[in-house]
């Protein structure tokens, strides 16, 4: 038996709160997604993400880059996590939707989201089309990097 007051007695369960907002942008940010399956294709990366055993919370776009807003279980990094939804849907665009020529940018953008704070990146996920009309992808993403404290080159970001 443990002695009382140990970490075992006292914390028995993990329990956890991972959100993070994914954003990553077509090749050379060409305009492959297509206002016709842009809605399929974010239903079909909500797929990968619960067959990943995670949580889409919010997915939405413009015809150059994706956010996703996700809940996701600590068992695997959070690299191959992205890399895989970016294989598998980009295979499907081929596949399924026959856009040849579509490729992801071969980076992404993690940003961790507190609980208090989803509410808000959801709202922004699902307004993408009015917040783009005012500013581009290339702004965007600086200002997510700036708001973040994360140190970049921008020889590197595009």
């Amino acid at each position: 038996m443990r002695p009382a007051g140990t970490p075992e007695t006292i914390m028995p369960a993990t329990h956890l709160s991972l959100h993070y907002h994914l954003v990553f942008s077509t090749k050379d940010r060409y305009p492959f997604i297509a206002d016709a399956w842009r809605s399929r294709l974010h239903e079909y990366l909500g797929g990968l993400v619960r067959a990943a055993h995670g949580i889409p919370e919010a997915i939405g776009g413009t015809s150059d880059h994706v956010h996703l807003l996700v809940g996701l279980p600590a068992t695997g990094p959070l690299s191959s996590f992205v890399q895989d939804i970016k294989q598998t849907s980009s295979r499907w665009i081929h596949e399924e939707l026959a856009v040849k020529r579509f490729q992801w940018q071969p980076g992404y953008g993690a940003f961790t989201v507190s609980a208090p704070n989803r509410a808000g990146v959801r709202k922004y996920i699902a307004n993408q089309g009015e917040h783009h009309r005012q500013k581009t992808f290339q702004e965007e993403y600086r200002q997510f990097l700036d708001k973040s404290g994360v140190k970049y080159d921008e020889r590197y970001l595009w």
